[in-house]
């Protein structure tokens, strides 16, 4: 809300919604179509959208177009379609033809699209193809070279709504000439709070099955294997922590095309018995909990859905200042430049370092902003808004 804010259209849009929503509302069908359900932010931000709306009673699809559904809905009545297209005309050709026979004989009231490939391949389809009302949501500040900017703004107009997860990322998208200025919406990741918070049984369940001692300080990154994350900077700055804290560990949760790349690095760095690669994992909530220290060192971002949370979590974060993660995190937490491991190492030993009555003050802080302002809930209810506005 705190976001939305910013836009001067908005209130008049809420309340042209809030009146549509008086009267008992029509269950819609929604479908979402997503690049892949790889392990990602924006992956685990369209199921939780997904399962919140089928609760709601909503008859719910998601269709990705790539990979294999590495991530799937908690509920398995909201149904996964995979085009699996391949990389050459013929396979663009036959997912577009898969991908229209989905929405004629689904006929969702919308089509909600999320990613680049998923957004450009959404709006290429509608002159083809009936849909209702097409959304198409970035997830980034950075989204590709200037050829995928010019091919958004070249089908800027066969989008109904177009949406950006910060207002940091719209500005981007405006300077880089993808949309025209003021025609994208800033609307936030919503976060699981019942889901993401703090027990202390998981800190101790956790590390005491993985060989943790409450002596040791634990530090976690959790995202893809993936240039954008910048891992090379993380472990960079984290063989440097390391000679002046010899007590500290780091977990990195996640997979990706830079594993032997990074895990080449740890063991030249002589960091084998310090880092660990973790791989996907269900229990991220949990591995959150276990941890003294959440850092994300990335390059560049979106919204920067694990520094959320982390927050949630009531976990102290560092992170580097890219795409809308200053906005996020909101002055409770630490904030480098990106790419200075220098700088992203004496910041993790500081907040090592932090009396706990200090920590504490700034861990509730946190997560105090995430229940304000990025609640799934919240969000849900945003998005219901602008599906039947």
């Amino acid at each position: 809300q705190q976001v939305l804010r910013r836009w001067s259209h908005w209130p008049a849009l809420c309340g042209a919604c809030d009146n549509t929503l008086r009267t008992e509302p029509k269950k819609m069908k929604l479908l979402y179509i997503i690049t892949g359900l790889g392990v990602g932010g924006a992956e685990r931000q369209v199921l939780d959208l997904a399962d919140s709306f089928h609760t709601k009673g909503y008859k719910v699809k998601i269709c990705f177009l790539t990979g294999d559904a590495l991530l799937r809905p908690k509920n398995e009545e909201v149904e996964i379609i995979g085009l699996h297209l391949k990389k050459n005309i013929w396979g663009l050709m036959q997912g577009f033809r898969l991908l229209r026979s989905v929405i004629k004989d689904f006929s969702p009231d919308v089509v909600h699209a999320h990613m680049v490939h998923a957004n450009l391949f959404s709006r290429l389809i509608r002159p083809v193809c009936s849909i209702k009302k097409l959304i198409t949501t970035a997830h980034n500040t950075n989204e590709g070279g200037s050829v995928r900017m010019l091919a958004y703004r070249a089908t800027h107009f066969l989008a109904d709504i177009s949406t950006n997860v910060t207002i940091e990322a719209v500005r981007a998208f405006e300077e880089k000439g993808a949309c025209p200025p003021n025609s994208m919406l800033a609307i936030p990741n919503g976060i699981d709070i019942g889901r993401f918070k703090f027990d202390t049984r998981w800190r101790s369940q956790l590390r005491a099955a993985e060989g943790v001692s409450e002596n040791d300080k634990l530090i976690v990154a959790v995202g893809r294997l993936v240039d954008a994350k910048d891992y090379v900077n993380l472990i960079k700055a984290f063989r440097e922590l390391s000679h002046d804290m010899p007590e500290a560990k780091l977990w990195i949760v996640g997979e990706g095309n830079e594993r032997a790349v990074l895990t080449d690095l740890v063991v030249s760095s002589g960091l084998s018995d310090k880092v660990r690669f973790l791989g996907v994992r269900s229990d991220v909530h949990q591995i959150y909990n276990a941890a003294d220290l959440y850092v994300l060192s990335s390059a560049w971002e979106g919204f920067g859905l694990v520094v959320a949370e982390a927050m949630a979590s009531e976990q102290l974060v560092v992170a580097t200042d890219c795409g809308g993660v200053k906005e996020v995190l909101g002055g409770h937490g630490y904030l480098v430049p990106a790419k200075d491991s220098p700088a992203l190492a004496l910041a993790m030993q500081t907040a090592l370092r932090l009396l706990a009555s200090e920590r504490a003050l700034i861990t509730q802080a946190a997560r105090h902003r995430i229940l304000e302002n990025y609640s799934l809930n919240t969000i849900v209810n945003v998005w219901e808004r602008l599906y039947r506005s």
